[in-house]
């Protein structure tokens, strides 16, 4: 999987200093990871910003078709799509001026993370930010993931 991840101070560091989360793939179904990571991270405080173009709005937040269409400034790019996709997000992650791009759990796109890099933002791969974060604060420690 991955081989250059930040350490975990800057893994806690991305988490501590970020507010706003894009979440691309966010599904609105309750039994996907996507929902259950985004749902916890807003329930930490997090502004969630829901991307699929096929909803309009995913927990009570308007839905964008894709990171150009968002009118915010992004911190973290929390990716949850399949691998073909991320050369594309990580060039909209770089055009929006996001700081960060994260690919979840299976996730990783060494050419892609380079890039990100190399446009200054930092790369978490094959990594959960629920997890992370949960590791960090110690907070809900009744995780349950559907993976399959």
């Amino acid at each position: 999987m991955p081989d250059n991840n930040p350490p975990s101070e800057e893994i806690e560091d991305i988490l501590k200093s970020s507010k706003t989360i894009a979440v691309v793939g966010l599904s609105d179904k309750p039994e996907r990871d996507s929902y259950r990571v985004a749902q916890y991270l807003k329930e930490k405080g997090f502004r969630v910003i829901p991307v699929n173009p096929a909803r309009s709005e995913i927990l009570g937040e308007k839905c964008y078709p894709d990171l150009t269409s968002v009118p915010e400034k992004i911190d973290i790019v929390d990716i949850f799509r399949t691998v073909d996709a991320i050369p594309g997000i990580v060039d909209e992650a770089i055009r929006v001026g996001a700081k960060t791009v994260w690919m979840q759990l299976g996730l990783a796109h060494r050419e892609s993370a380079e890039k990100a890099r190399q446009a200054g933002l930092r790369v978490v791969q094959g990594k959960c930010t629920k997890i992370e974060h949960t590791r960090i604060t110690g907070a809900g420690s009744g995780i349950t993931f559907n993976v399959q």
